[in-house]
């Protein structure tokens, strides 16, 4: 058994693909992005890599897959490498099983249709759908009634009472039950969905998302690793606010922050600034939440400092990329990072996370597991792109 667990950012580059591999062996995966070209684009071959990763483990399926929310960029590809339990034309060859799916609420509600991605999100609406009816191989986060409503009538047609798959919910404020960091060394809170997010009219994928505050232990060493999807900040103010209210502060720490939205200045406010967004009052204090020695990545193309990226309309932006860089020096977090960046532009590849007795180190490059690498050493300013100049 390894004496530490793996956390793996792979380069999809304005998309989200990152992996647990936990103390005990078992696979986390959040969303999946595959949208590689040709032999020129520089965004990694997920389909092949994660492939290769499990056969090489002797493996055919991950124990979870957390899709974070049902845009494109967390989606793409999916089904056509994952095992649908749903249909038999979804099953077989090389498709990978996905023991248990845990997805929000959002992605069994939401009309089919909307969206650039209605094939895709139809599927993985119908195997949500199908996976809950069936009381198994699911964990469904936040039950709103709109979902419930669609839910009990199907139970009484089974002869079923409607509390009878309510284990199966997580609720925003808990932990996903079957994992505790006294035996698999683990646990998941979930910060969001609310069921508000699902109650009020129609469904906006970003604030209905996913984020988790994942406890990882080793010895006596807890590390927590902010997972969060295209979050706004009106969401992300929500989640302080309320985790604040309810007594569980400790829960906003991060020693690995997945930066929301592919580097959005819409994470942080809703006016993205000349030289850097200024986060709005209770996003600045889950910034410096963050632990010495912490680090940042932007699972986004590469964010180049010059006056047409400050312009652009889509992320990642670099007025968002200088608050947050601002933000790790101010507690003394060791380096930002961007997945399209590592370790260069040219020749990206998978940003790996040794998560030990020590804490959360960075592996060198080359690395293909936390046993066989070395842990890489800091910068000598701490950031993987120059410290901006702040007006």
């Amino acid at each position: 058994m390894s004496q530490t667990h793996l956390v793996r950012f792979y380069p999809v580059g304005n998309g989200d693909t990152s992996q647990i591999i936990a103390i005990d062996g078992k696979r986390y995966l959040f969303d999946y992005c595959h949208r590689k070209q040709d032999k020129d684009d520089k965004r990694i071959d997920l389909y092949n890599r994660l492939n290769e990763e499990l056969e090489a483990d002797h493996r055919n399926y991950f124990d979870v897959v957390a899709f974070t929310h049902a845009d494109l960029d967390h989606i793409a590809g999916s089904t056509e490498f994952f095992h649908l339990n749903h249909s038999g034309s979804y099953q077989g060859g090389r498709r990978k099983i996905i023991s248990e799916l845990w997805v929000p609420a959002a992605m069994l509600l939401e009309p089919v249709g909307k969206g650039e991605q209605s094939d895709e999100f139809a599927l993985w609406r119908k195997e949500a759908r199908h996976r809950l009816l069936d009381g198994k191989g699911i964990r469904v986060f936040s039950q709103p009634k709109p979902l419930m409503d669609w839910l009990e009538p199907k139970l009484k047609e089974r002869g079923e009472s409607p509390q009878a798959r309510d284990h199966l919910f997580v609720d925003a404020g808990t932990l996903v039950p079957g994992y505790t960091l006294q035996n698999e060394g683990i646990e998941f809170f979930c910060h969001s969905p609310f069921i508000e997010h699902c109650e009020d009219g129609d469904i906006v994928r970003n604030d209905a998302a996913l984020i988790l505050n994942i406890r990882m232990r080793v010895a006596d060493m807890d590390t927590d690793f902010f997972q969060v999807g295209d979050s706004t900040w009106e969401v992300l103010d929500d989640v302080v606010r309320i985790t604040q209210f309810h007594g569980n502060d400790d829960r906003l720490r991060w020693d690995l922050f997945n930066v929301p939205h592919h580097c959005s200045y819409l994470a942080l406010s809703d006016e993205k600034g000349d030289v850097r967004t200024a986060p709005k009052p209770r996003v600045k204090e889950l910034l410096e939440a963050g632990q010495p020695g912490s680090y940042m990545v932007s699972s986004s193309d590469p964010i180049i400092e010059t006056k047409e990226a400050y312009e652009q309309v889509q992320p990642p932006h670099v007025q968002a990329r200088n608050t947050y860089v601002e933000s790790l020096a101010k507690v003394r977090g060791r380096k930002f990072m961007v997945t399209m960046s590592e370790p260069s532009g040219y020749n990206p590849q998978p940003i790996e996370f040794a998560i030990g007795s020590g804490g959360v180190a960075k592996l060198a490059a080359a690395a293909t597991g936390a046993a066989m690498a070395a842990v890489s050493s800091p910068s000598r300013n701490g950031f993987s792109t120059p410290a901006p100049k702040l007006g």
